[in-house]
């Protein structure tokens, strides 16, 4: 009995190691290829635990290579975008100017009732107060009001306003982001002189992100954000 509870403890705490090495995700924020990892890790550890018959480290060993096939996933899916689509996919826009994107809806095989829920859960009971809405790699749904639907909206105020766009990234991690510039109306060559302009290599950007109202959010890195208007309008 005394055994039992050492293995027991040993493999609890390889595991808890192990998810702490992870990172801190909550089970609805992981990535397809982190919560199969997470069924995986959670059904190895369970099985030198009860079965005695099992050497110990024949339940480690396999719980720490998923840890190494955890990191380098991780890595790949930071440095090669089209690597992380294959594992994450990417975020859908489910809903548009012009309203639900059923192509979308159907492609991601969900209900309108799904996209119905979805919005209640973020706060929205209806797709005429949702200028974009954005079915995140992670189940998740993001969403952009219009203008007139903001928590203190400009309707209420009597002050008319331009609708709000959806900020695009064009680069991240010193990557640029060719695929996104079929998103935003604007021309390559623009864009590309735009950040010629900021005197900064691509290389050493952060973030820079653009929407069709000309608005720039742009970090170098370690260094403080910043946004600006400019006149690369759609």
């Amino acid at each position: 009995m005394l055994t039992l509870i050492i293995r027991s403890l040993i493999i609890y705490f390889v595991v808890l190691i192990v998810f702490r090495l992870m990172g801190k995700r909550q089970l609805g924020q992981m990535q397809p290829f982190e919560l199969v990892l997470t069924l995986i890790l959670a059904d190895l550890a369970t099985i030198p635990m009860a079965e005695m018959s099992v050497p110990l480290v024949h339940g480690i060993v396999p719980l720490l290579a998923l840890l190494v096939i955890h990191y380098v996933i991780t890595i790949l899916a930071k440095h090669f975008p089209k690597f992380s689509e294959v594992f994450s996919g990417k975020p859908v826009i489910v809903i548009n100017q012009n309203g639900i994107d059923y192509k979308a809806v159907q492609k991601l095989n969900l209900s309108i009732e799904d996209i119905m829920e979805s919005l209640r859960s973020a706060g929205y009971f209806s797709p005429d107060e949702v200028l974009f809405a954005i079915m995140e790699t992670n189940g998740k749904i993001s969403v952009l009001p219009k203008a007139n639907n903001t928590p203190v909206t400009r309707q209420d105020l009597n002050i008319e306003g331009e609708e709000n766009s959806v900020p695009i990234a064009i680069v991240s991690e010193g990557k640029l982001l060719n695929d996104n510039f079929e998103q935003i109306k604007v021309e390559k060559k623009q864009v590309m002189d735009f950040i010629a302009s900021l005197n900064v290599k691509i290389k050493n950007i952060l973030i820079l992100t653009l929407d069709n109202n000309g608005k720039v959010y742009f970090q170098e890195m370690h260094k403080r954000a910043q946004s600006m208007d400019t006149n690369l309008k759609g």
